[in-house]
């Protein structure tokens, strides 16, 4: 049973998040010639206050540029 984890900064509309889970389960099935009803897609959406690159989260860094 193929399991994909994918963990994004939140902040994107439901419908792109819907697409994404249908690309990757899409990419897995042809990939790998799996059973599409075995496939399991998770997606983490992390508060950008709880993200951090470079020593800076992401709120730091949007508050700085002014977003």
């Amino acid at each position: 049973m193929p399991l994909v984890e994918i963990s994004l900064s939140e902040g994107r509309r439901p419908e792109d998040l819907r697409h994404l889970l249908h690309q990757v389960h899409e990419a897995v099935r042809d990939s790998l010639d799996a059973n599409p009803q075995s496939i399991r897609v998770i997606v983490r959406e992390v508060p950008r206050s709880l993200w951090a690159a470079g020593d800076v989260t992401l709120a730091e860094r949007d508050a700085k540029e002014g977003r």
